[in-house]
């Protein structure tokens, strides 16, 4: 496989705003990750766009940890990662054994709703003040997301929508809910890539192509970083959502 000297101009192009767009979703607007993720496969294979893009997600993590690793709020995470963590073990026996494309149209229809009611409930008047906490008590929905998040962050590289959503039903800050993020993605995609390497999807032709984009990346996260700096509470909750909702309609379309 000599992905490095066989894409076209536009091929290198598509690469090279992939790159940015994972890091400028990672330290700017959650949500355009699955964009950045569906340019790689329009380019390589699907094995080899994951060995690629695993290894930049690290690198975005990374810079968004440099400017938000303290906003983190523990308490959620710490409710979320054990349940991620059996999610992502489910992913790694099932990833040569299901239709990913198939488990994708219906995680993609279940997010168009979620999404809706998260909607509502954002510009209700009546919804309950304490929505939030009841949402990050209730055992069973954290089970199911971080299962859920788990799952498809092992195999499609995918459970950004479904953590959106999330911390968007937990009421964050905008700061907080980067943080948040940031841990909880770099913890699971650094177990992912030893998993991703025992899978042959990681190889040392993917790192030395990854390599070639590791500063657009940091370019890209740096950009993020300045805009969401920028914007307000506001937009960047309603962005979130709108992206993931062109994330779901991806997911349910392949």
């Amino acid at each position: 496989m000599t992905m490095t000297f066989d894409l076209a101009w536009w091929g290198w192009l598509i690469a090279l705003l992939g790159a940015f767009l994972i890091g400028f979703s990672k330290s700017g607007i959650a949500g355009l990750g699955i964009l950045a993720v569906a340019m790689f496969t329009w380019i390589f294979p699907a094995r080899a766009s994951v060995g690629i893009i695993l290894p930049l997600l690290i690198v975005g993590d990374l810079v968004s940890l440099a400017h938000y690793r303290r906003s983190a709020v523990w308490s959620h995470l710490l409710r979320l990662i054990p349940w991620a963590a059996l999610g992502l073990l489910a992913g790694y026996f099932a990833l040569d054994k299901l239709d990913a494309a198939l488990m994708g149209k219906l995680i993609g229809a279940v997010l168009l709703v979620v999404t809706a009611l998260q909607f509502w409930r954002m510009r209700s008047a009546t919804a309950m003040e304490d929505a939030s906490q009841r949402i990050a008590r209730n055992i069973f929905l954290v089970a199911l997301v971080g299962i859920t998040a788990g799952f498809f962050t092992m195999v499609a590289n995918a459970s950004g929508p479904i953590m959106i959503i999330y911390l968007l039903a937990l009421d964050l800050p905008k700061l907080e809910f980067m943080g948040t993020g940031a841990w909880f993605y770099f913890l699971f995609n650094v177990v992912k890539a030893p998993l991703n390497v025992s899978l042959g999807l990681i190889t040392w032709q993917t790192l030395s192509f990854g390599l070639l984009l590791t500063p657009v990346v940091i370019l890209g996260g740096l950009a993020g970083y300045q805009t969401l700096k920028r914007i307000n509470q506001n937009l960047f909750e309603d962005l979130a959502l709108g992206l993931t909702v062109v994330a779901a309609l991806r997911l349910m379309l392949g």
